[in-house]
């Protein structure tokens, strides 16, 4: 029996490396289940069992009593049996004989055994499994594919069955069975099953973690990654300092003749990289983040993180990015809302009281006395405001902003 349940799990052992401390213990506490399953009790029981030769024996600790008084076998032995193990056996003294299990267990609960000694075995090798990977957590891996469905992609990785979902997948890739792909250990998920492993290529971790295999002053801790923004499959948006100001960070990133960049690049499937100095200066910051667009003037709003870009005309459409992913990543990168704004519609030039020829003289003189110079500024005063500073009463000041607003009307 000993031989029938410990090769059901040798093969298992040898192959999941399973410590041999780990694996007599769970022999244990299998082998006394089996003694309380037959006795009721296990407390007086013991197990030894030496891995490396698959020898088992269980011994029982009995209390001798006379022939005619055994009540319970599994912890009492009558005395002329027990002087059949030992002649100077006596009363009232306790005994240790070994318990011949082969006779003693019947099939049914041998085979109970076997199952949950393997069970063991296999939550032994999920523990395992899971603590290997959570500290794997970050790190890109290999791994080839092996199944494809509208829901994920299961990649082999060391004989491990990794996940890739179809939310960790990159939109303009195409993946193919038996495909060997990098990517990054994402997260461990760990419930009553098998440990599911993420990984992801569209995460932005995977771009840093990219950079710095690529990039030994990154890995050394020279450049650092400050931030990064990416939409995968499209454009990434990285900006990079360094703690040593004879190294040039977007330099050391990009390597000698573009080497290092386009080797990322390549991994990345020709993902668009753009790389950018990091600063404190939040006007600088958001100038280099706009890149390859450079801003004719910015505009920081007040309460709130927002900011005004004046871009040229022609150059608007670059600024803003196919369907908006350059002022998106730019904004990401910057930690400021961007607002991009032609320079013809900012430098419009104001319009002149001077110049409103259907605004009578009194109220043109009205009006310039009290320091209005331009249309804009009237049409930017509230009503009360126009009533109270002008002395006029509002049928007047409707009069004003009508004349005005029909200006602008007919200009546009």
């Amino acid at each position: 029996m000993k031989h029938e349940i410990v090769d059901a799990v040798s093969l298992l052992l040898r192959e999941k490396g399973i410590e041999k401390e780990a694996f007599e213990n769970i022999i244990e506490s299998v082998f006394l289940s089996m003694v309380k399953r037959k006795y009721g009790q296990s407390d007086n029981f013991e197990v030894i069992f030496n891995v490396d030769k698959g020898d088992i024996e269980i011994q029982c600790i009995k209390m001798i009593v006379d022939d005619d008084k055994v009540v319970d076998s599994s912890i009492e032995i009558a005395l002329s049996e027990a002087k059949t193990l030992d002649p100077y056996a006596k009363v009232g003294e306790e005994t240790m004989i070994t318990v011949d299990y082969e006779k003693e267990f019947g099939r049914r609960i041998i085979i109970s055994a076997k199952q949950h000694l393997i069970q063991c075995l296999r939550e032994i090798e999920k523990d395992r499994l899971y603590d290997e990977f959570i500290e794997r957590v970050g790190e890109i891996v290999i791994g080839d594919i092996h199944q494809i469905t509208r829901f994920d992609i299961k990649l082999n990785i060391d004989r491990t069955e990794v996940i890739m979902p179809r939310s960790e997948q990159v939109y303009s890739e195409r993946y193919r069975r038996g495909d060997s792909i990098k990517a990054i250990v994402l997260d461990v998920v760990r419930d009553n099953k098998e440990p599911e492993i993420i990984v992801s290529r569209r995460s932005v971790n995977f771009v840093k973690r990219l950079f710095e295999l690529e990039v030994p002053e990154i890995f050394d801790g020279v450049v650092e990654i400050k931030t990064i923004a990416r939409e995968a499959g499209d454009r990434t948006k990285i900006a990079v300092d360094s703690n040593d100001k004879r190294v040039d960070p977007v330099g050391a990133c990009v390597g000698m003749k573009g080497m290092r960049i386009q080797a990322i690049v390549k991994e990345l499937n020709k993902e668009k990289i753009d790389i950018i100095h990091w600063t404190t200066d939040p006007e600088l910051m958001v100038r280099r983040s706009l890149a390859p667009v450079i801003p004719l003037d910015l505009v920081f709003l007040e309460g709130g993180n927002k900011v005004l870009a004046v871009i040229q005309d022609d150059q608007i459409a670059q600024a803003i990015g196919k369907k908006g992913q350059n002022i998106r990543l730019a904004s990401q990168l910057s930690g400021y809302e961007i607002e991009p704004v032609k320079s013809s519609d900012y430098y419009q030039e104001e319009l002149n009281l001077d110049d409103v020829e259907e605004l009578e003289e009194q109220y043109l003189e009205l009006l310039k006395n009290s320091g209005y110079k331009s249309a804009e500024d009237v049409l930017n005063t509230d009503k009360e405001t126009l009533q109270e500073v002008l002395g006029i009463d509002v049928e007047t000041v409707d009069l004003i902003i009508e004349v005005l607003n029909g200006y602008f009307e007919e200009s546009e």
